[in-house]
C-alpha cells in the first residue's frame, strides 16, 4: 500500500461503478471474438513518468483490432512522411461507420486512416521487402509502442480471414480507383494479422502514453516515433478515432481516442497520460460500452478534457529524497532514527490531477515505503484545484492508515483549512514554515520516546 494507490483507488471506484453494466453485444461477426467473457472489464492508466495503475482484468489478453490503426498510421508516417501518406489516404472525418465505403469523390482516397478502408491503405503503405516483410515491421512497431514483444492470436486471425469478405471488397474497390499501391489480397491479409495482434489493457495504456509522450515510451524510455508523427496521429485520433461518434466523444470526453471491436479502447492526454479500457460488450458504433462510460466519467471527475485543462510541464516535483537525521536528535533516539529516515518531497507550480499523481508517486519513491515519516514541502506551490486536493488528501489518508506520520511545509494552506484536512485525511497534519523544522519533527516522531 502507498500514497500513489489513491490513483488506483480512483480506477477501482470506476470499475465498481460500471462493472454491472450489461448493455451491448459481443462482436459475433468475427466468430472468435464472440467467445470472449462478457463480464471482462479492465482499466489502466500510465503516466508520463512510466507509473502504471490498473483495476479489473487489465492483464487479460485481447486482440488489438482497430486499436492497431493509429500505431500503423504512425509507422507509415515515420517511413514515408505526411505528404506521401496524404497522397493515398486523407485526414478528414467520414461521419460514417468503421466499415463504410468512405472514398473521396474523384481521387478515390479513403477519408482517413481510422476507418477500415483507410487502414487497409495505410497497412499497404508500410515498406515491404524480402529481408523485412511489412508485417514484421508492423509487429515490431506495435511491440515498441507497448514496451514488450507482442504476438498474434492465430485463432482470431483465422476467424477474421474466414469472415472478412467486406474488407476484401473494400480493398478491391479502392484498387479499382488506383489508390491501393499493392495487391488487395496481400494488403487485407496483412491487415487481418495486424488486427489479431494480442495485448493487454496495460499494454494499451503504455501504447497510448507513448503517443501522449511525444513518441517516447515512458516505461522503456525508447523513442518510437518523432514528436511530429505523434502529434499528427493524435490529431487524426481526435477527429476520426471514434468513427461516426468522434464529434460527440471529443465534445464530452475531450481526449484523442481509438476503439476496437474486441472491446479495447485507448485515450491519450498529450504530455499527461495514456488510458485504456477493455470490455467486450459493444455499442452500435463498435465501442466498448463499459469502457466508454468509464473513460468518460474519469475525464469528467479528474478534469482531463483536452480543451479545458492544458497540460502542465513535468517539473512539478523539485525534490524527492530521504533526509539525514538532524544532529539535534537526542542521543538515546539517534540509532532508531538512523534506521528509519524521513522522506522529503518538494513541489512547485499549479497542481492538477497529473501534478498530484507525480507528487504522490514521489512520496512513495522518496522513502515512504521505508520511513515512518514523510515531509511534503508546498512552499513553491502556487495553487491546487479541487481534484488535485482530493487526490493529495486521499494519499495522505493512506499514509495515516498505515501508521506513517506526515508533516507539511504549507504556510499558504494549499491543502486547505486544518478542519478540512483533518476530515479528509483522518489526522491532524502538523504544518511548518520551514522544511528544516518539518524534518526535525519527523525525525523525532520516528525515533519515539528516548
Amino acid at each position: 500500500m502507498s500514497a500513489s494507490e489513491a490513483v488506483t483507488d480512483a480506477l477501482r471506484e470506476l470499475h465498481e461503478r460500471f462493472a454491472g453494466v450489461r448493455e451491448g453485444q459481443l462482436a459475433d461477426y468475427i466468430p472468435e471474438l464472440a467467445t470472449a467473457d462478457p463480464g471482462d472489464f479492465g482499466l489502466a492508466l500510465v503516466s508520463m513518468d512510466g507509473h502504471s495503475y490498473s483495476a479489473g482484468v487489465a492483464d487479460t489478453h485481447l486482440t488489438l483490432q482497430s486499436v492497431s490503426k493509429p500505431f500503423v498510421y504512425a509507422l507509415a508516417l515515420a517511413s514515408l512522411g505526411l505528404e506521401e501518406v496524404g497522397r493515398w489516404v486523407g485526414a478528414e472525418p467520414s461521419g460514417e461507420a468503421f466499415n463504410a465505403i468512405s472514398l473521396e469523390p474523384g481521387s478515390g482516397r479513403p477519408a482517413n486512416a481510422m476507418v477500415n478502408a483507410g487502414a487497409i491503405v495505410t497497412t499497404a503503405l508500410v515498406p515491404d521487402s524480402r529481408d523485412t516483410p511489412a508485417f514484421q515491421r508492423i509487429l515490431t512497431c506495435l511491440s515498441r509502442f507497448a514496451g514488450r514483444k507482442l504476438d498474434v492470436d492465430e485463432d482470431v486471425y483465422d476467424s477474421e480471414a474466414a469472415t472478412g469478405d467486406r474488407n476484401r471488397a473494400l480493398a478491391y474497390l479502392i484498387r479499382s480507383t488506383g489508390v491501393l499501391p499493392v495487391d488487395p489480397v496481400a494488403a487485407v491479409d496483412t491487415y487481418f494479422r495486424q488486427c489479431a495482434v494480442r495485448a493487454t489493457a496495460l499494454d494499451l495504456a503504455v501504447m497510448a502514453a507513448t503517443l501522449a509522450h511525444g513518441g517516447v515510451n515512458p516505461v522503456t524510455g525508447e523513442r518510437v516515433v518523432s514528436p511530429e508523427v505523434a502529434a499528427q496521429v493524435l490529431a487524426v485520433m481526435a477527429t476520426c478515432g471514434m468513427y461516426n461518434a468522434s464529434g460527440d466523444w471529443l465534445l464530452r470526453v475531450g481526449l484523442p481516442a481509438k476503439s476496437g471491436v474486441s472491446g479495447g479502447l485507448i485515450a491519450a492526454g498529450p504530455a499527461r497520460f495514456g488510458l485504456a479500457a477493455y470490455s467486450p460488450l459493444l455499442d452500435a458504433a463498435g465501442t466498448s460500452v463499459r469502457g466508454h462510460a468509464a473513460l468518460g466519467a474519469l475525464s469528467e471527475r479528474l478534469g482531463l478534457h483536452l480543451m479545458r485543462n492544458p497540460a502542465l510541464p513535468g517539473s512539478t516535483v523539485t525534490l524527492a529524497t530521504t533526509a539525514d537525521v538532524l544532529p539535534s536528535a537526542p542521543s538515546g533516539r539517534r540509532e532508531r532514527a538512523l534506521h528509519e529516515r524521513v522522506g522529503v518531497v518538494a513541489a512547485q507550480g499549479a497542481l492538477d490531477f497529473t501534478a498530484a499523481e507525480r507528487v504522490l508517486y514521489a512520496l512513495d519513491e522518496s522513502g515512504a515505503e521505508r520511513a515512518g515519516a514523510v515531509v511534503l514541502d508546498l512552499r513553491e506551490v502556487t495553487g491546487a484545484d479541487s481534484l488535485a486536493l482530493e487526490l493529495l488528501h486521499a494519499g495522505l489518508s493512506r499514509l495515516a492508515r498505515e501508521g506513517r506520520r506526515a508533516a507539511v511545509v504549507d504556510p499558504g494552506d494549499r491543502l486547505g483549512p486544518p478542519d478540512l484536512v483533518r476530515e479528509r485525511t483522518g489526522q491532524d497534519l502538523p504544518r511548518f514554515g520551514s522544511r528544516e523544522a518539518a524534518v526535525e519533527h519527523g525525525a523525532r516522531a520516528v525515533a519515539g520516546p528516548g
